[in-house]
């Protein structure tokens, strides 16, 4: 596999799978990782630190996780100052955290071991970590630690500063994106998909409460718990299942300057990353966000991901989602039963519509991207000009404020360390009782 990566980084120009020269270099290493997995076990495996990334080098983030870990008690709740709760999902909560003494800073998911499983989750927690573990791509979150106690599991990850999308959404001018700014999010979500689509992992997620921003103002995708992986079904995976493969290009997808940097007129490959067939059956998700084969119970695979991305562009550019009923039953109705609609009075460019009714085509054997993936969606009319190699130097369009992190630091730390011991009681109150998530089981 080693021996693939400058074929693929030759061959890929204008279907990177992250935004840099070393992206199939990450890709393939997440490849060796899933190919190293075993048997799984029936909890979270403690750790002192994880190994440091490739994309993530000069981080002092890790500098500070190595320094705790040197010392002579495993790392563990003790060495972490609770500062604000930051949210909550289906199956933990999410804190600002300090590493005692470094004055850095992280988010913090605590599980609940009780919680999990009188819920029969604790596969979904172990499902996450392995999959945060395998991650190593600018927009997709990093796993710095994770350790457990009696009580608790703990994944230690990237702080974002600036908040989700959804909020920031909330924020604009009609309370929805420009279509610039909806290109800008988009692309960089898209790259993020591609990624874990190259690993085998179908997101199953994605929507603005799910797309956190950086303090730089781009993108980390967040919450992998609905994520479904090969490794689910097939215990150790065949690496060659997941290797990328190298279509032919034609006239027709024959890329521009704009895509493919210096390569200009020829005819190169293009990198199809997609998952293999594994299919599942589970009823999760938010209402909005359902594809069609999910509601009725058909199975699905990767092509659930390209639906959530049209309603996720849907929202950006419009404020709202398009099968959005008067209740759950009713939205689910018209996921299923109703033809796509757009607002009149919200205006967006044809490109942007033949995008969307692409991506939502209630089939999905016929959805745009389920034969060649990514790669035809970068290839549309909506994303050109966008240099896919270099979107991680483009302008983003919000630059969040910097966060006086000395507000926190005034606080009595006795009293963040009582809320500490109450971590417990927050845990339990997640998103199940939430009617707006669904959460079934079919088999």
């Amino acid at each position: 596999m080693a021996a693939n990566s400058e074929l693929l980084i030759a061959t890929s120009t204008g279907a990177m799978l992250a935004v840099n020269a070393k992206a199939s270099d990450y890709a393939i290493k997440g490849l060796q990782q899933v190919a190293s997995f075993g048997t799984r076990s029936n909890s979270l495996e403690s750790s002192s630190s994880a190994p440091i990334k490739p994309h993530t080098g000069g981080d002092g983030r890790w500098d500070a996780i190595n320094v705790a870990t040197c010392k002579d008690s495993p790392i563990g709740l003790s060495h972490f100052r609770l500062l604000k709760r930051l949210g909550y999902g289906d199956i933990g909560s999410v804190y600002l955290v300090e590493l005692r003494g470094t004055n850095t800073y992280f988010a913090m998911k605590i599980m609940d071991k009780g919680s999990l499983a009188s819920r029969n989750k604790l596969l979904r927690a172990q499902t996450e970590r392995e999959i945060l573990g395998l991650l190593d791509h600018p927009f997709l979150p990093t796993l710095y630690t994770y350790f457990e106690t009696e009580k608790f599991y703990c994944l230690v990850m990237e702080f974002c500063s600036g908040g989700n999308l959804h909020t920031l959404r909330q924020k604009q001018p009609n309370k929805h994106f420009t279509e610039e700014a909806a290109r800008f999010y988009a692309s960089e979500v898209l790259l993020a998909l591609e990624y874990l689509h190259m690993l085998g992992i179908v997101y199953r997620d994605l929507k603005p409460e799910n797309v956190l921003v950086r303090e730089e103002g781009h993108i980390m995708l967040s919450d992998f718990d609905l994520s479904i992986t090969a490794l689910l079904f097939h215990g150790c995976i065949q690496p060659s299942s997941f290797l990328p493969r190298i279509l032919p290009t034609t006239k027709k997808n024959r890329k521009s300057k704009s895509d493919f940097g210096l390569f200009v007129g020829g005819s190169l490959p293009e990198l199809m990353a997609e998952p293999t067939n594994v299919r599942s059956m589970s009823f999760v998700g938010t209402h909005e966000y359902l594809a069609p084969e999910i509601i009725r119970g058909e199975g699905h695979g990767s092509a659930v991901d390209w639906w959530t991305f049209g309603i996720f562009l849907y929202e950006l550019l419009h404020g709202t989602t398009p099968f959005k009923g008067s209740g759950n039953r009713a939205t689910l109705f018209n996921v299923v039963g109703q033809p796509l609609r757009f607002p009149e009075t919200q205006q967006v460019s044809n490109m942007a519509r033949d995008l969307i009714k692409g991506l939502l085509v209630k089939e999905p054997h016929k959805r745009i991207a389920y034969k060649r993936g990514a790669t035809e969606i970068k290839q549309h009319p909506f994303f050109e000009g966008v240099n896919w190699a270099l979107v991680r130097s483009a302008m983003p369009p919000h630059i969040p404020e910097p966060v006086d992190f000395g507000h926190f630091a005034s606080k009595e730390t006795a009293q963040a360390d009582k809320k500490m011991v109450e971590i417990g009681t927050d845990t339990n109150k997640t998103s199940s009782n939430d009617s707006s998530y669904v959460d079934f089981e079919y088999f």
